[in-house]
């Protein structure tokens, strides 16, 4: 086992599908990550769904067993420092994706 992985809401899913390659994958490396943010969109989908209790009782159950990084005032400043990035390159992606990244960072 060797390495770190943040995992990001699709990963997460796939997970909870029991998606063998990211199974795989993750039996491989030493230490996994949650972000917040990833969490938030978990139990959006939660609410969202029509197994609401079901699903949401399992975000729960995930985020706790697993470390979840929050962010900081730090994580703010890579926040602004990559979406200025990306702007600047015209290449913008979603507002979550850049908390991920700035918390990845």
């Amino acid at each position: 086992m060797n390495g770190k992985v943040l995992l990001d809401t699709n990963i997460i899913i796939a997970l909870f599908r029991q998606d063998k390659a990211v199974l795989a994958h993750l039996q491989r490396v030493a230490e996994v990550f949650i972000p917040v943010v990833a969490v938030g969109e978990l139990y959006y989908g939660a609410y969202k769904s029509g197994r609401r209790v079901e699903n949401i009782r399992r975000v729960q159950e995930f985020a706790a067993a697993n470390i979840v990084l929050t962010c900081d005032g730090q994580t703010s400043l890579v926040y602004g420092r990559v979406k200025n990035e990306l702007r600047q390159r015209g290449t913008p992606i979603p507002e979550n994706d850049i908390w991920i990244a700035a918390l990845a960072l």
